[in-house]
């Protein structure tokens, strides 16, 4: 953040040494930060806690994810790791780092990992970065990782380069918290070799990986995104050592590059100059307006053009800065040392030679105080100003006042009876005190012209009631001569003075209110998540700051249509809508009080950001004829405008992002179900075609017992193939929302023995235990879906579990919910694949021992548990190997139970 101390000039900042004495009462934060998972952060995390050990330090981990890695499981050997809590979760047991036995080990570091976890519900903070600050604020120094994809602020821009959104973010905040900033860099081949060598990910996983994530183009993107985000952190820390010790600069460790801006039409080309020099040292920079007293004469031309030139700068890529001061030489070099600016810009000087006698110019004072920062004198262009509006400006002058000529001429009365009162007693050159009095309150209530009226009027009155010879305009002394007219000089200048002062504080009381209520707005747009709302807190803003009616319009299949408006019953006619297209398409005002199409009834002002035209804005109000917005408010309009397109085009790009996720998933759904088309259902179709074949061509001469097993597995093959289209099928009716249960009142334990009859020949080498209460309450359920449930679930666990283990299926009732349970005694789910069993086409990694399936078993299971109102959970049993699905059914209340209906 720039610094600007003006009155603390070789003195530390108050801000550096307020971060440094916080720092120094809080633990100290180490973030190891990667492109990418398995560039070696945790591995690296590990050998420096080892170091620290060696050091004499306690160390401890707190969550350290090995991900089946031999040589990170090495190293994690020797440390003492706090035990994990077990949270229940929706009927699964999920291990989270003990915050509590942490701070009550209380080491002196302790080892996280992976940052933006989300914690399981049910934890005291919900993220586990606030895990971390907890750790901090008590002293306890903390070493953690963190991808880059991670960070909030990139988001958008990972999105955009991997087409996925990453949904487990840390804010910036976090990373500016960091005392160090580590960075573990691996390039792209050697990041794919790892991952080809299974260093990362188990084989399929990595294969996938390689496909869609870590292809070269994406990780070599990342890998630039991490290295920016450090060397930025780094030079935040150095830029805050600087002004923490009050080190003038620059110390150019780092390019960073300053414009100066002014009045004149030249600024932008400045600007633009800048600009180039930044991207080419590859270096932040920022347009500095240093506002002096001489800025409150500016016209509004001159104010419109600072206010465009400020814009300028930002849609450009830069930081908009103004900062009051008394000289504009001063105040930049100020600025530019406390913030290590290395080049500042700056237009040669216009003003003729001959001025520089009395007066140097800017730009000679500049060059003379910066000392080692480079300054760029540039000749700039006025041609080459910012684009002009094109929207002709309202009138603003102003009106007369007769209130505060009336006020001042009281004023002036007042001072007149106290001066005839004290005349008694004063010397008559005092008397003009008394009226200075008056001059100066009507300078400070009413303004410059009322404060000149009273000095006028003042002036006569002394001359009239107390010069000799009195009650004349004549004087005859001539040092009431010398006296009236240093009377009148003094009062012109103190009234200018006091007027000028007066007219400062109005505009910065109304600079307070506008930042205010652009700061509000700002506030409200970012927390808004869809684009009606973006929408209608635009209109609402712009017609309370502005005073006019407000349309807001938006493109729409090739033209454009209004999607708010404020008040929302406005319509439009031919002629406004004509406007609007233009503008939109032109990027350019139209309407009324433009320059294009001036007849139609609203302006129009397009909503642009650096890319294009996201939408339009349509302005009107009670005035049926002449311009609209005055320049200030034009300004006003142009700061909202830019927020509101922003805001517009990042809820059009998270659409668009989720868009390309969702084509994506369908793409990825195609392939799968060709798959299945392919491959899992042509085995059953090649064994059904050579068993009929085979008795086709050697029935005659085949013994019985042989053509009874190849019938035998003809039939087997067609009831698993109709197994399989079944399962489409049903998929299918459930992606379409076509699923409706025939619900009705039904108990579970005929339903689980009906599926398990369909079942016998799939469990034929498992032992099933079934455990189903009789006074169990019945459920309303879709007999048929809940069977099919049921049936694919010890579908699923036969294709698991070992041959001879036990499959239970059991039965129970909690306070609102029957629920039904099947568990088996196979490798079970592992971790990693818990959140996506559910998904179509999802399948575990398995042995060439388990038989092919779809994936569609356990996703149909979830579609129709859900359409039945339940809920279906995945977990591992506790204390032993094997996979645990639990549904819970709602309990009717207006159903009896079965032995009541006996």
């Amino acid at each position: 953040m720039p610094d600007d101390n003006r009155d603390q000039a070789g003195r530390p900042s108050p801000d550096a040494l307020l971060e440094k004495a916080r720092a120094e009462t809080r633990g100290r934060l180490k973030i190891f930060l990667g492109a990418a998972p398995g560039v070696g952060k945790t591995y690296e995390m590990l050998i420096s806690g080892r170091a620290k050990i060696a050091d004499g330090l306690d160390v401890v981990i707190g969550v350290v994810e090995t991900h089946g890695r031999k040589e990170t499981e090495a190293l994690v050997a020797g440390f003492e790791i706090i035990p994990r809590v077990e949270i229940d979760y929706k009927g699964r047991a999920l291990e989270e780092m003990d915050l509590d036995g942490i701070l009550a080990r209380r080491p002196d570091l302790v080892l996280v990992d992976e940052l933006a976890h989300t914690n399981a519900e049910g934890s005291r903070h919900p993220k586990r970065y606030l895990d971390v600050k907890e750790l901090l604020d008590r002293g306890i120094d903390v070493y953690t990782t963190l991808n880059i994809q991670h960070v909030e602020s990139l988001n958008d821009v990972v999105s955009q380069i991997t087409r996925i959104r990453v949904r487990e973010t840390v804010p910036d905040s976090i990373i500016d918290l960091a005392d160090d900033v580590e960075i573990i860099d691996l390039t792209p081949d050697d990041l794919i070799k790892r991952l080809h060598d299974g260093k990362v990910y188990m084989p399929r996983t990595a294969e996938r990986a390689l496909t869609n994530y870590f292809t070269p183009g994406n990780l070599t993107a990342l890998r630039e995104l991490a290295l920016r985000k450090t060397a930025q952190r780094v030079d935040d820390q150095l830029l805050t050592h600087m002004q923490a010790h009050a080190i003038s600069g620059p110390w150019a460790a780092g390019e960073r590059v300053l414009v100066s801006v002014d009045h004149h039409p030249r600024s932008a080309s400045l600007v633009r100059y800048a600009a180039r020099m930044a991207s080419r040292l590859r270096a932040p920079w920022a347009a500095v307006y240093i506002e002096t007293s001489r800025s409150i004469n500016l016209s509004e031309a001159e104010r419109d053009t600072i206010a465009s030139t400020l814009r300028l700068a930002e849609q450009l890529g830069g930081e908009a800065i103004t900062i009051p001061g008394r000289e504009v030489a001063e105040e930049l070099v100020r600025h530019a040392t406390a913030n290590n600016v290395t080049h500042i810009v700056i237009g040669a000087p216009k003003k003729p030679t001959w001025r520089d006698w009395w007066a140097r110019s800017i730009t000679d004072d500049l060059i003379r105080k910066t000392g080692e920062i480079s300054v760029h004198v540039i000749s700039g262009n006025e041609k080459d100003g910012t684009t002009a509006r094109g929207i002709k400006a309202a009138a603003t002058a102003p009106q007369l006042d007769i209130k505060a000529y009336l006020l001042a001429t009281i004023y002036v009365a007042i001072a007149l009876g106290v001066s005839i009162v004290l005349d008694q007693v004063l010397d008559v050159r005092n008397l003009a005190l008394v009226f200075l009095m008056a001059v100066l309150t009507s300078a400070v209530l009413h303004g410059l012209r009322p404060a000149l009226y009273s000095c006028i009027l003042g002036a006569l009155s002394f001359n009239f009631f107390f010069l000799p010879p009195r009650y004349t305009l004549t004087i005859s002394d001539p040092e009431s001569v010398l006296a009236f007219f240093f009377f009148l000089g003094v009062a012109i200048i103190a009234s200018n003075l006091t007027a000028t002062v007066q007219r400062q504080a109005a505009a910065a009381r109304q600079r307070a209110r506008t930042t205010e209520d652009l700061y509000l707005f700002s506030k409200k747009l970012a927390g808004t998540g869809t684009l009606d709302d973006v929408l209608w807190a635009t209109a609402f803003q712009l017609a309370s700051m502005l005073k006019v009616r407000v349309v807001l319009l938006l493109p729409e299949e090739g033209s454009i249509a209004v999607k708010a408006g404020y008040p929302p019953d406005d319509t439009l006619d031919d002629a406004d809508i004509a406007a609007a297209r233009w503008a939109w398409e032109h990027n350019h005002a139209a309407g009324r009080g433009a320059d294009t199409l001036p007849g139609a009834k609203r302006l129009y002002v397009p909503l642009r950001t650096g890319r294009a035209a996201v939408g339009v804005i349509g302005l009107d109000s009670d005035r049926r004829d002449g311009p609209l917005l005055t320049p200030e408010q034009q300004r006003l309009l142009g700061a909202l405008a830019d927020q509101a397109a922003l805001a517009i085009e990042r809820v059009q790009l998270v659409a668009d992002v989720d868009r390309a996720r969702l084509a994506a998933e369908a793409d990825r759904l195609r392939s799968a179900l060709l798959t299945s088309i392919s491959h899992d259902l042509k085995t059953p179709l090649a064994a059904i075609l050579g068993a009929a074949g085979t008795l086709r061509d050697y029935f005659a001469s085949m013994p019985e017992e042989d053509r009874a097993e190849l019938l035998s597995t003809v039939v087997d093959e067609s009831e698993r193939l109709n197994r399989f289209i079944a399962n489409l099928l049903d998929m299918t009716k459930i992606e379409s929302g076509a699923m409706e249960p025939n619900s009705a009142p039904h108990y579970a334990g005929d339903i689980v023995g009906t599926a398990l009859a369909r079942a016998a020949k799939i469990l034929e080498h498992h032992k099933t235990e079934m455990s189903i209460p009789a006074e169990l309450p019945m459920v309303r359920v879709d007999p048929v879906l809940f069977e099919q449930v049921i049936f694919n679930l010890l579908d699923n666990a036969a294709k698991y579990a070992p041959e001879g283990s036990v499959i239970q299926i059991e039965g129970w009732a909690d306070a609102d919910n029957v629920v039904v349970q099947v568990s088996d005694e196979g490798p079970g789910i592992p971790p990693a694949d818990l959140d996506r069993i559910f998904d179509t086409f999802y399948r575990v990694r398995k042995g060439d021992r388990v038989r092919a399936g779809t994936g569609l078993g356990l996703s149909i299971c979830r579609g129709f548990i859900e359409a039945m109102g339940g809920t279906i959970t995945a977990g591992n049993r506790r204390g032993r190997p094997g996979a645990v699905f639990t549904i819970h059914l709602p309990k009717p209340t207006d159903i009896p139970k079965l032995d009541e209906l006996k």
